[in-house]
């Protein structure tokens, strides 16, 4: 059974930068494509970003490209959400996904994995 768990979340100011992070167990990392979704209360999940198994194919929601960075280390069994140019509208609560499908896709129903969620909260 795969595991995730998130870390990272926090307070910051708009224009700043935050990096979550999400640490798999449980099966064979590089095996896993990983995603970043977020929700905020009474609202559907929402696709942010997401990186296959192989780290050569990504996919970027509109509303952080440019902004926003994942990166995976097969070595620490790890991906990474690098945050930058936070606004308000980015405050939420932040999971990180895993799956063992080929692709990677944007429906939350799709992944088989979830953390518990990471508070990140930006400030005017």
């Amino acid at each position: 059974q795969v595991q995730v768990v998130e870390s990272g979340g926090g307070l910051v100011q708009a224009g700043g930068s935050l990096r979550l992070s999400c640490a798999a167990s449980g099966g064979t990392f590089s095996s896993l494509a990983m995603g970043w979704f977020r929700q905020a209360p009474g609202k559907e999940r929402e696709f942010v970003v997401a990186v296959s198994r192989s780290g050569l194919s990504f996919d970027y929601a509109d509303a952080v490209k440019g902004r926003f960075t994942i990166s995976r280390d097969n070595a620490k069994n790890t991906v990474y959400l690098q945050m930058n140019s936070l606004k308000l509208e980015d405050t939420t609560v932040y999971y990180c996904a895993a799956d063992g499908k080929f692709s990677i896709y944007r429906d939350a129903g799709v992944w088989g994995y979830w953390g518990q969620g990471t508070q990140v909260t930006v400030s005017s």
